[in-house]
């Protein structure tokens, strides 16, 4: 596993029965869905704000967050990295115009 995304899509699903004590993803998942997707809500917008001020590289932390829960929810909702890739490779070729009619 070099890819760092999968490498953090694993150590999610391993925290994921872990002491909610001693883990905050075991204590995420302890919370439930409603939280998770909370937290995902909350990494995004600060993401957004990082966007909107004046250093770029503000963004990268604020991203690596926002990937962090969203592994988290897929983990959740019983969902994988693979799905996702599978929805992108679906996607490919298709204009974002097309696509968004098509859903």
């Amino acid at each position: 596993m070099d890819d760092p995304l999968d490498r953090l899509d694993a150590l999610v699903r391993a925290r994921r029965g872990a002491d909610p004590a001693s883990s905050y993803t075991a204590g995420l998942f302890a919370r439930g869905r409603p939280r998770i997707a909370q937290k995902l809500g909350e990494e995004a917008v600060e993401c957004v704000i990082a966007a909107m001020g004046p250093d770029p590289q503000s963004i990268v932390p604020e991203a690596a967050d926002l990937l962090f829960h969203l592994f988290v929810l897929l983990a959740d909702a019983d969902l994988t990295l693979a799905d996702v890739r599978a929805e992108l490779a679906r996607r490919e070729g298709v204009s974002g115009l097309e696509e968004k009619a098509g859903r």
